[in-house]
Order: C-alpha cells, then structure tokens, then sequence
C-alpha cells in the first residue's frame, strides 16, 4: 500500500482565485512552485498513492509571522482545516495536527484535536516554529503524543527560512528525544538533509524511529550519499515514501526514486537494489505507525 506520510493541507478549500495565487522559487532548485491549492487539487495530486498524512504548521504563538505553508492560520484553523480534508476524504486523508508547544493553549487544542476533530497523529517544526525541542513545554506535547499513540512528523534538517534556527531540526536531536520517549513514533522528515548520516544513525538506534524520503530527487548527489548510506547502514526499511506536497508531488516523486540508478549507472558508482525503492514506495507506514 503506498502512503504519502508528508503532505500540506492546502489553503483553499475551492478553486483559488487568480489574485491570490502564490509561487515559491527558494524551496526547490530551478522550480517554481505553486503554494496556494484547492482540496480538489490536493485529492488530484494524491491520485498515486492509497493513502496519505496531510496537516499544517501551527504559527509561533504573538509573532504574527506564518510557519505554515498555507499562511498566517491560527493553530486552530489549520487542525480544523486538515480535519475538514480528512473528513470529505476519509478512505484517502489521515488527518493530523499541529500545535506550538509554548502556545498556552496547546495541551486543550491537542484535547480538542483527538477528541473531537479525530486527527491521527502530529507535525511539528521546530526550526520554523522557533520552539526547543528538548525544553519542557515540548516534552510535554511529546509525552502527551506518546500517551496516546500519536507519531510526530518531525521536519528535520536545513531550511531556506532565514529566521528558522537550524540547530532546532538537527537529526541528533531526536536521538535525545526518541532515548526519552523510546514508544514515541517518530518521522524524521527529508532524511535530515543534507545530514543524512546523522538522520540514519538516529533511525538505525531507535525501533521507533522512522525517515521520510520527500525531497531528495532534486538533489541528486546527495540523494544518492543518503541512500547509499541508509543501503550500507540496513536501514531502508525503515525509510517512508513521501512527497512533501506542494513542493513535490507523490507521482514525481516515485519517478525520482525509480530513476534513481541513472547517476549511479551514468558515473560507474555502485547502486542501490531497484527493489529498495519499491519497498520504499509500497510500505505500509499507516501500520507501522500504529495508525491501522
């Protein structure tokens, strides 16, 4: 079964109008990307895969400035937004949410997310959000997750975001996290690039710890490094298949992942098993999170 464990909600629930349509030329290399979508152009683009996680990034709590890539919506309006999508799409859409551990009503919005909007699981960035993840209001909304089932999607890595703290989306730092809450489901989000190698330790270590594969094919040399990497460290069965949509779509991106040898072949560098790919794009990452 493939599932998509990394996609946006979009920001219209119809069809955009023209003058608010948006594009974003940093997050991918030479592509423009259209960020403002409809539902129906959501369900379109997930036409390859079975089933996918969709959600949003809650805003730093006062700051006024959107971490989300659908705009300046409160914590609130984003979970009601991925709950909505998963509700008119329930054989398609997990819904998950996302709250701001130093907002102070994020316990009560995680209350009000699992008991009355239904939504499966939680994304957090804490590089774009601006919050520690190892400080206490984060460890509560991580024992809280781990309390009731919920997997973490963690955005994990580099950013193009000038004011989001790197330091803050580090692989090691959910080693620290995943040694603290050991039954806590784990994403680390685009393999940590570009510190693939820290991302595939954390995940070799932790049973609980899993990888998302979304964004690599547009860097191929240090998709290669990463996968090699995951090949040589036996970890590829941990790694999920995602898209991070709307920067990629799921289709584009199992193309990136089937296509994957040609630079290997082209330069006489060792492969990876096409059948690792295959693996990668048919696992079942609703059962292995405890979703099912």
């Amino acid at each position: 079964m493939a599932v998509d464990v990394h996609t946006h909600i979009p920001t219209h629930r119809d069809s955009v109008p023209q003058d608010q349509v948006q594009y974003n030329t940093t997050m991918r290399p030479n592509h423009r990307i259209r960020m403002t979508n409809s539902f129906e152009d959501y369900v379109q683009a997930m036409a390859p895969v079975d089933r996918c996680f969709a959600f949003g990034i809650a805003p730093s709590p006062g700051s006024g400035r959107p971490s989300d890539v659908a705009g300046s919506r409160s914590q609130a309006e984003i979970n009601d937004t991925a709950s909505e999508l998963a509700r008119r799409y329930p054989d398609k859409v997990i819904g998950f949410m996302s709250v701001h551990p130093d907002d102070p009503g994020a316990m009560d919005e995680l209350e009000r997310c699992v008991g009355d909007l239904g939504l499966k699981g939680m994304k957090l960035g804490p590089n774009y959000q601006n919050f520690d993840p190892l400080g206490e209001p984060a460890r509560r909304v991580f024992a809280y997750a781990e309390r009731r089932g919920l997997p973490i999607v963690f955005h994990q890595g580099t950013s193009p975001v000038r004011n989001a703290p790197l330091r803050y989306a580090h692989p090691l730092v959910m080693d620290e996290v995943a040694s603290d809450f050991p039954d806590l489901k784990i994403v680390m989000a685009h393999m940590g690039h570009p510190w693939h190698a820290d991302c595939i330790v954390v995940v070799r270590k932790h049973p609980n710890v899993f990888a998302d594969c979304s964004a690599q094919f547009s860097r191929p040399w240090s998709q290669y490094n990463g996968f090699r990497l995951a090949y040589e460290w036996d970890v590829t069965d941990k790694l999920l298949f995602a898209s991070d949509w709307p920067v990629t779509t799921p289709a584009e991106t199992m193309d990136g992942l089937r296509r994957f040898n040609e630079l290997a072949r082209r330069h006489n560098l060792p492969e990876v098993p096409d059948e690792v790919f295959e693996g990668i794009i048919g696992r079942d990452a609703v059962s292995l999170l405890g979703l099912a």
